[in-house]
């Protein structure tokens, strides 16, 4: 009998096993699990509700979503795709629902449902829960792991698959195996901006905002993607995809950079003849009491006030250089960004395994063989939205079926 222990009793990790044992039903299937508790990530991803995966069931489209591994998971997304995690949902009595922006979760709204789908499946097919064991050690010899664990025994094993996120302490020693760690650094993170134009605008929503990274060797940006003001400065989806693509570079500035925000996703010469045209239809109307283009009234209000001071002035009062400049702030507000705040509990963070040291067919390693890899251990993340589980899942499927 082969054993295979998967370290990590995350999202991967269950989907690994259960895979492996419905694969292999004469195999011997271990999770370790440091922890107390099992399947954390899922349980509070989403709201609590579990984004499993997103409607976009083109892998050429799909691998766009991943700031890292975009190259690698192309042909990982050919063979097991969002369309397969529905299918291997339903098969399972878990029913997935879309909503309007693409996202995907359990028709009951809560990620209990496919927490339970795990350990009901994981039980049925006689998967081992090893729970507060952590591994201290890993060694190979004559073809075989070592796994020296915190509870002082040794499990052998003859597979295994790593599924344990940024755990620096088993990158450590995955390292000592011969690996390479790309250092991790934060992904998904809100900025820390202090400006009197958003501030006490804390929850307000712009729809369709673009935005982009000044100041930095490389110029990201994302367009026409929600933007939400907080208390602590700007998050939502664009500032969140933002500081996906960006993560890397962001980090070498220490975070400490300059953003420019184009509210109303329009070009300059756009937003100047719609504020030319609404002058010339509707000249009594006050600047600063009638916003355009979407924005909300309290930031229209913030911004058509505080620096040009058009609180007094009806349309037909702006000047020519009074609409420039009032498009200019529409179209290309500058903030200074002064930090990072970590996004809830959903932390995503880019490093990990090198990917050039991993077969993406079979997802082992290139350098010990019988070693494979699954979910976010790998230099691999994706923006919000789903895709981050999608790479989890479609690893660990492939790592079960070469196994």
């Amino acid at each position: 009998m082969k054993h295979v222990v998967i370290i990590g009793g995350g999202a991967a990790g269950f989907f690994a096993a259960i895979n492996c044992a419905e694969n292999n039903p004469d195999y011997k299937i271990t999770i370790l699990e440091k922890s107390s508790s099992l399947l954390n990530k899922v349980k509070i991803s989403g709201g609590g509700r579990c984004n499993v995966t997103h409607a976009c069931f083109d892998a050429k489209e799909l691998v766009k979503f991943y700031p890292r591994g975009e190259k690698q998971l192309l042909g990982p997304f050919t063979r097991f795709n969002p369309s397969n995690t529905i299918d291997w949902f339903n098969q399972r009595g878990v029913e997935i629902k879309r909503e309007d922006d693409g996202r995907m979760f359990p028709a009951s709204n809560s990620s209990q449902t496919i927490i339970d789908c795990f350990l009901n499946e994981a039980k049925r097919l006689g998967v081992k829960i090893r729970m507060q064991c952590g591994v201290e050690e890993i060694s190979i010899q004559n073809s075989e792991f070592r796994i020296k664990t915190s509870t002082g025994e040794e499990i052998i094993a003859d597979a295994m698959i790593v599924t344990t996120g940024s755990s620096h302490r088993v990158w450590k020693m995955l390292e000592e195996l011969g690996h390479t760690i790309v250092a991790p650094v934060p992904s998904l993170f809100t900025f820390n901006i202090k400006d009197e134009r958003i501030k006490g605008l804390e929850g307000l929503s712009v729809p369709n905002a673009a935005v982009r990274v000044l100041g930095t060797n490389s110029t990201f940006s994302v367009p026409n993607s929600p933007l939400l003001i907080t208390h602590w400065g700007m998050s939502g989806p664009a500032i969140l995809r933002l500081s996906a693509w960006g993560a890397r570079e962001l980090a070498e500035v220490n975070h400490r950079f300059e953003v420019e925000v184009n509210w109303v996703n329009k070009d300059l010469n756009t937003v100047q003849e719609t504020l030319k045209q609404f002058k010339l239809s509707n000249p009594k109307k006050g600047v600063s009491t009638n916003p355009l283009f979407g924005i909300p009234k309290r930031l229209w209000e913030r911004l058509t006030t505080l620096n040009f001071k058009l609180q007094t002035l009806n349309f037909a009062d702006l000047s020519n250089q009074q609409i420039d400049s009032l498009a200019k702030e529409l179209t290309a507000s500058r903030f200074l960004v002064s930090g990072k705040s970590t996004y809830k509990d959903e932390f995503v963070t880019s490093g990990g395994v090198s990917l050039s040291e991993v077969d993406f067919r079979t997802m082992q390693s290139k350098k010990v063989p019988n070693l494979y890899f699954a979910g976010e251990v790998l230099d691999v993340d994706a923006i919000t939205g789903g895709f981050n589980f999608q790479a989890a899942w479609t690893t660990a499927f492939i790592a079960s079926q070469t196994i």
